[in-house]
């Protein structure tokens, strides 16, 4: 599950990176927390930026969300993508 990580990060700072304007303070990274089956993907940004990966009433987080879930459903895992403050 460690490549299916690697590739979620990945995918997710495809998105992320050109929404912001901070580029050098984003980092997202990947873990699978012992006994619950699921890769958590946190996006950490700076306070100016969070807005912007948020979106309006949520849209752009939900899509990264979406994406992520989709990316994973071929391996049938559980993803949370979670904007880190």
């Amino acid at each position: 599950m460690a490549e299916l990580s690697d590739d979620l990060v990945g995918l997710v700072e495809a998105v992320v990176t050109p929404l912001i304007e901070n580029k050098e303070e984003l980092s997202v990274t990947a873990s699978e927390p012992e006994g619950e089956g699921t890769v958590v993907v946190e996006i950490s940004v700076n306070p100016d930026d969070a807005g912007k990966v948020i979106g309006r009433q949520g849209r752009v987080i939900k899509a990264v969300r979406t994406l992520a879930r989709a990316a994973a459903s071929t391996e049938d895992v559980a993803v949370e993508v979670e904007l880190i403050d």
